[in-house]
């Protein structure tokens, strides 16, 4: 088998060198780094990472706890964070915490207990608990999609201004009953894209009605039932936003139910674009969120939080792109 001290020999540096090389504890030279790694790689050598861990009190591996099974918006959040991971050499223990208050607390208690360096997770609209574990516990993590805690860091998308954006849209195509299928209260996402909504009518001098805006709790069978309220209104919306993916799902389940086609019987626009958004007809205008950006830039503040864990926390938002298709009422 081949050794630490097997690899110091082949590139001419002394094993201590091979160990900065490995763990990252130290700088070492550009060409004495290259020389190690071509080494590594014409021996063979395979770094025991449990011997390394108990050196090092680093695992080299991050714990990512998200709805990636139920969200496909999660799956790309989770495609950012594990190609950045892998640049670094870090693996990823995923856990799902299904939005559930009580689940989540437990899930990243269990990836804690498996000596992760840090997690990433995207909290539920009751964080209290997990919040008060990770705060407890000192255990460095990152806040994905949701704000919750300026004392962590965090890291979402831009959310009121592109829903205003897509309330302006649909107000100059001449549209006065706009309906929105909001998300799960209390979520931080839910509370700026109702804010966004409510400033887009503001911005075009329509009143806000409350009826018009309908809990769809972020899921698909939510999302359809809250359509069907707005549709059985007695003056129902001539278009809907749906905030989020899923819920989209949901309201065209609805609107099909009610014999209804988009855009000639009423216009529907999303946030969240998503792979097959483009391939119904009409195709869905839609706020596109960048997903793999958002993962990598939350495994970026992880990382700078394991190499500096006094830094004062950090807040990151990303922008969002504007997808115009037809189901809006355009022109193709």
């Amino acid at each position: 088998m081949t050794t630490m001290a097997d690899v110091a020999r082949c590139a001419g540096v002394s094993v201590a060198t091979v160990s900065h090389v490995l763990n990252e504890t130290r700088p070492v030279r550009p060409d004495t780094r290259r020389a190690v790694l071509d080494a590594i790689d014409a021996l063979g050598y395979t770094p025991n990472t449990l011997a390394r861990s108990l050196v090092t009190a680093r695992t080299r591996s991050i714990g990512l706890a998200v709805s990636a099974i139920r969200n496909p918006y999660f799956t790309e959040i989770l495609q950012g964070v594990e190609s950045r991971a892998l640049e670094h050499g870090y693996s990823l223990l995923i856990a799902d915490p299904h939005d559930d208050p009580a689940h989540e607390r437990k899930v990243v208690q269990l990836l804690h207990e498996r000596r992760v360096d840090g997690v990433i997770v995207a909290p539920s609209a009751e964080p209290s608990a997990l919040v008060d574990y990770l705060t407890r516990r000192e255990v460095p993590a990152v806040f994905l999609d949701r704000l919750v805690s300026e004392g962590h860091d965090q890291v979402c998308a831009e959310n009121t201004a592109p829903v205003e954006q897509l309330v302006l849209h649909l107000a100059d195509l001449g549209h006065t009953r706009i309906g929105l299928v909001a998300g799960e209260p209390g979520l931080s996402t839910t509370t700026e894209r109702i804010a966004g909504y409510r400033a887009g009518l503001r911005s075009r001098g329509l009143p806000f009605a409350p009826e018009l805006l309908a809990g769809g709790h972020s899921a698909a069978q939510g999302a359809e039932e809250a359509t069907h309220r707005l549709l059985a209104l007695p003056e129902p919306p001539t278009a809907i936003i749906t905030a989020n993916n899923t819920m989209t799902i949901g309201a065209l389940r609805a609107l099909r139910a009610a014999g209804l086609g988009v855009p000639d019987d009423i216009a529907l626009v999303c946030f969240d674009d998503f792979s097959w958004a483009d391939v119904f007809s009409p195709g869905l205008t839609a706020i596109a969120q960048p997903s793999r950006e958002i993962g990598s830039a939350a495994l970026g503040l992880l990382l700078d939080r394991l190499a500096d864990p006094a830094r004062p926390p950090r807040t990151v938002r990303l922008p969002c792109s504007f997808v115009h298709r037809t189901s809006c009422g355009c022109a193709a």
